[in-house]
């Protein structure tokens, strides 16, 4: 009896040292059957939150999972409110056991604020993409980062598509024609072009790049793809499209280059310059993968110059997207908020993902294993410094 306390004191002195937070934090994850500190950070619907039964992804109807947790005993807390050190969300870091976020309204997990978050374990992504947690950080602190893997693959796919569509047509000018009471066809005439025929690249060939190569095969492309791991021979066939092993040598043979690459240290502002100018003069960037992978100022260059034709994506950096950022003000850009993977179906799939993975969490379950994108101190294979391009999802 006498040795139980002496290990249960020594064990208890361990857990609260300063060097032991990764054993400590697993100690405090095993203990199941307490009550529950989360927050969720989401974008504020107002008006529109009771437009829509299923319009889950906002602050107003939190993912629709209030009635469950609160009828297990656990204490959610529901905010869009992120920013700053006075914001709603740094009032609850100290005491939280779980965060849930959004890639559309991201809340920033840096490293200073896993070190005030003494009771954190688990943060959840719901979507896709966890750039905005410092990973390693999260590594370090023993943290289990995980997202909601393929729930909103097909909503960015097609939405890639009709931005493709969007920049070769030249649409973008003739909508605000209509708008401003004008009617010019030659305005738009002379710089739209049909998709039959043209190259279209995508940097980054996971479940979102197939998807989108897949949807393109019918429009008659020559279709190229880039990534870390070449797809089997079956995928290839099925989309037509080709594997190019060197970057270099895919980007100047693109009328169309589409990013599909998560953002990590290796991929951010990775199309620079340098890069941009190794592209086709005159082409078309749709990027819905991250707005940091892109050298801002490069961009707005290159879209001055006419070396980039047109660019649309829904992602920037930061997000929201200040009112001074200069994408907004871009000639050709087809630009809007961070909407692609936030449609009705995606917030379904990932409201109902991230409640699965909550209930595993509340039994001590291990999740699905491709939604891990840290456990055990160790991080997901496409956030790791070594790994060449691959794609969120």
């Amino acid at each position: 009896m006498a040795m139980r306390r002496v290990t249960g004191a020594a064990l208890r002195a361990y857990v609260s040292s300063p060097s032991s937070g990764y054993l400590a934090r697993q100690l405090r994850a095993s203990s199941s059957g307490e009550s529950k500190k989360i927050v969720g950070v989401f974008y504020k619907a107002n008006e529109y939150a009771s437009k829509n039964p299923n319009f889950l992804g906002c602050v107003e109807n939190a993912l629709g999972i209030r009635n469950w947790l609160e009828s297990q005993g656990h204490h959610y807390i529901v905010t869009d409110d992120k920013e700053g050190p006075d914001c709603e969300l740094e009032k609850h870091i100290p005491d939280l056991h779980v965060l849930i976020s959004t890639p559309f309204h991201p809340a920033y997990v840096t490293a200073e604020r896993i070190k005030k978050a003494k009771n954190l374990q688990l943060l959840l992504t719901a979507g896709i993409g966890s750039d905005h947690i410092d990973l390693q950080a999260a590594a370090a602190a023993g943290l289990t980062v995980a997202e909601v893997t393929g729930s909103n693959v097909v909503s960015v796919a097609e939405d890639e598509l009709m931005r493709i569509l969007i920049l070769m047509r030249n649409f973008v000018p003739g909508y605000n024609q209509v708008v401003n009471g004008e009617w010019n066809v030659a305005g738009i005439a002379y710089r739209a072009y049909d998709l039959e025929g043209k190259t279209v690249g995508t940097v980054g060939a996971g479940r979102i790049g197939k998807l989108l190569l897949q949807r393109l095969k019918p429009f008659g492309c020559n279709l190229l793809y880039h990534d870390r791991l070449q797809m089997g021979p079956e995928m290839e066939k099925e989309t037509g499209a080709k594997y190019v092993e060197s970057l270099d040598e895919m980007l100047p043979k693109c009328d169309v280059i589409v990013v599909n690459t998560p953002l990590t240290e290796k991929t951010r502002g990775m199309f620079n310059k340098e890069m941009i100018g190794k592209m086709k003069k005159g082409v078309l960037i749709v990027n819905n993968a991250r707005g940091a992978i892109m050298d801002r100022q490069a961009v707005v260059e290159a879209v001055e110059s006419g070396h980039i034709g047109g660019y649309s994506g829904d992602v920037w950096d930061p997000q929201p997207a200040p009112k001074d950022h200069p994408w907004r003000y871009m000639a050709n850009q087809a630009m809007t908020p961070h909407i692609s993977g936030t449609t009705i179906d995606a917030q379904l799939r990932y409201a109902a993902g991230t409640k699965d993975m909550l209930e595993r969490y509340f039994k001590g379950e291990d999740f699905p294993a491709q939604n891990y994108i840290v456990k055990d101190g160790e991080l997901a294979p496409q956030y790791r410094v070594e790994a060449r391009i691959c794609e969120t999802g």
